[in-house]
């Protein structure tokens, strides 16, 4: 592994990804609640981030709130949040082939005019016909955003299951035209997230299962990065990534105890 970015530096800010390290399905992973609380008295400031699109941010706040985990609205950043920026900023009318529950999170924006094609993980609404409608669209002009491109998700019977990548890849090659991803792995996203910290990119740490979106991507945009054994993870895929991370850690709780330990380290 390289040499890391961060050991030798004050870790002030955390990207914090929730399916898989956090938890799986309806259950907290066994320690990840209370590390998470660790990292606050510690004063490190939080964002948690997510390319999971089956959910509005609202319902998302909710389901942590049952499992014990209290997050603000400002500490939770969604792909759908910057798709809507997105649209707003472009006076676009969206084109939704989502899961019909994250289409709250889309309410209120101006209809006519331009239009744009959204993609997020619509499961078992993935139809041929509003594939084929997107693709009519994107033909006429449209444009094309995806909310995620990541190939699969640790489902809530323990396999893996697609994720939105490949149908956003399918409409891409329909249509001959590249989609503009909004999720992780792209720079924007990241870019939000570090904004949002108010922290230098050198000061953070990304913490997911993903070693391609969670933890090449940070890695790429000068982020560190900490891969966790959980979730989707499958043992090897560390090394599958020219960008590797700063460590490889059990869970969340092993991954904090490394950054506790960097912090100590940096202050003597």
């Amino acid at each position: 592994m390289q040499p890391s970015a961060i050991e030798t530096h004050r870790v002030r800010g955390v990207l914090l990804d929730l399916g898989g390290v956090v938890y799986v399905g309806n259950a907290p992973i066994n320690g990840a609640i209370a590390a998470i609380d660790r990292l606050r008295e510690a004063g490190i400031a939080l964002r948690f981030i997510t390319n999971t699109t089956r959910r509005p941010r609202r319902e998302v706040i909710l389901d942590l709130g049952r499992m014990g985990l209290h997050v603000s609205g400002h500490e939770l950043i969604t792909p759908a949040l910057m798709a809507r920026a997105v649209l707003e900023r472009h006076g676009q009318s969206p084109f939704l082939v989502v899961h019909p529950a994250l289409e709250e999170d889309f309410a209120g924006l101006a209809r006519g005019g331009s239009e744009a094609v959204v993609v997020g993980d619509a499961g078992e609404h993935f139809t041929y016909d509003r594939l084929n409608a997107a693709f009519r669209k994107l033909s006429a002009g449209a444009g094309l955003l995806a909310l995620a491109k990541n190939r699969n998700f640790k489902d809530r019977d323990g396999e893996l299951s697609l994720d939105a990548g490949p149908f956003v890849v399918a409409l891409e090659y329909a249509a001959k035209r590249e989609a503009v991803l909004l999720g992780k792995p792209s720079p924007e996203f990241f870019n939000l997230a570090l904004d949002s910290l108010g922290c230098a990119m050198d000061r953070v740490v990304m913490i997911g299962d993903d070693a391609e979106a969670d933890v090449a991507g940070a890695r790429r945009f000068g982020i560190g990065g900490i891969l966790v054994r959980t979730g989707k993870y499958r043992p090897g895929e560390e090394n599958e990534w020219q960008l590797q991370p700063e460590c490889v850690a059990d869970n969340l709780e092993a991954a904090v105890d490394r950054i506790l330990g960097w912090r100590s380290a940096a202050s003597m």
